[in-house]
């Protein structure tokens, strides 16, 4: 992330008047609109009813999102890098206020997936951008405290949005959390309006110049290697929710505070992801993978006595959640040049997985039920483990070119 903040100073001088709380406001915004995405994880077992749809079907719905992440992100962040920032960030959070109201009013799946489809087109753009302006806003003296402080909110919205919308909706209704959502959206685009001062407009950078990275085949190595990484993590945490109700027996009251027990342990997990990649980036990523599946494979066995499901969940958390910045430190490093657009890449490969791991694990719903997902998930970490030695001997070979 630091290569992010190291490309701002230059750019302005000193904290321009009101960017400190532009800086807040947009990394609150950052939360809003990931936990967007990632939010119907905890809901699927409610929609699903309500749908009248399996979750298995409504598990799709993920898909989508993550797939449209995938194939729009680095392309339109790149189209409108260059975009007056203040206008683009009030336009992407008036979309994702429109797009969580509709799917709150949502008559059926179908409709609720276009709900979906809509601000899965506007997240990366935010995702790509929010970083680099508010370092601008900062200052050069600032600006890594800046650009931590929204990737702060984006790790919060992984760690915390998918239990706090779950505990929501277990009070409110699903939909209330998505009006929620709505109401938050247009509250920042509202505050982001009246605070947010001019930035410089970024110069435009030829697209094709920057995907020049595309031609190491140790960086495609290691962007397949996120795709096997998240698509193991998402087989599984997809559903998880369904299968703390229909495996462990949890309430559906309580499911809630059990993923925000996830989200806590997750926490460590960060830190030491963060800790470990220092070292060594695929080091780090077999440990995270290794610790990973341990937890997956170990969260049915012990779903039958909450102590040590708790423990299983935990490992689970602790490897679910290091992952994350592993993932995205290792692509940019791969990258000689264009670490942000690598950055940028990683993510679209991360979406790629989260999909294919909402169909993979919706499939084995259906033909095995909910309790293969843990061991399914853990059998393509296993693979992901595999894939690594073969992603160091690229990486050797290149230094050695």
């Amino acid at each position: 992330m630091s290569t992010i903040a190291q490309s701002v100073p230059g750019v302005a001088q000193a904290t321009k008047p009101g960017g400190g709380l532009a800086v807040l406001l947009l990394a609150i915004s950052a939360f809003i609109i990931v936990t967007t995405e990632f939010i119907i994880v905890g809901l699927l077992p409610s929609l699903a009813r309500d749908l009248e749809v399996s979750v298995a079907t409504a598990g799709w719905l993920v898909t989508l999102f993550a797939f449209t992440v995938m194939l729009v992100g680095p392309v339109l962040t790149g189209l409108v890098a260059h975009f007056d920032r203040k206008r683009l960030f009030i336009i992407l959070l008036l979309v994702f206020a429109g797009a969580n109201a509709l799917a709150a009013a949502a008559p059926n799946i179908w409709v609720l997936a276009l709900a979906r489809f809509i601000p899965a087109v506007a997240l990366p753009v935010f995702w790509g951008t929010a970083s680099e302006t508010a370092g601008e806003l900062a200052g050069p003296e600032r600006s890594a405290r800046a650009v931590a402080n929204v990737y702060m909110g984006i790790a919060g919205a992984m760690v915390f949005g998918i239990p706090l919308g779950t505990l929501v909706g277990d009070a409110l209704g699903w939909r209330g959390t998505f009006w929620i959502l709505a109401g938050l959206s247009l509250t920042m685009a509202g505050l982001l309006a009246m605070v947010m001062p001019k930035v410089a407009k970024p110069g435009r950078v030829q697209l094709g110049e920057q995907l020049r990275i595309l031609r190491k085949p140790v960086f495609l190595a290691n962007l397949a290697l996120s795709v096997l990484v998240f698509t193991a993590m998402f087989t599984a945490y997809t559903y998880l929710a369904d299968l703390l109700e229909k495996v462990a027996g949890i309430p559906s009251g309580a499911v809630g505070w059990w993923l925000m027990g996830f989200g806590v342990v997750g926490l460590g997990g960060n830190w030491l992801g963060g800790h470990l990649v220092g070292r060594s980036p695929l080091q780090a990523t077999f440990i995270g993978v290794a610790v990973l599946a341990v937890g997956m494979v170990a969260t049915v066995p012990a779903a039958g006595n909450h102590v040590w499901l708790g423990l299983a969940l935990a490992v689970w958390g602790l490897g679910n959640t290091a992952l994350y910045p592993i993932c995205q430190v290792r692509v940019m490093k791969a990258a000689d040049k264009a670490q942000a657009l690598a950055g940028t890449l990683n993510v679209s490969m991360a979406n790629a997985g989260i999909g294919l791991g909402a169909i993979i694990g919706g499939a084995a719903i259906s033909n095995l039920g909910i309790g293969s997902i843990g061991y399914i998930a853990a059998a393509i970490a296993v693979l992901a483990m595999i894939f690594v030695p073969v992603v160091a001997r690229l990486g050797q070979r290149s230094a050695q070119a």
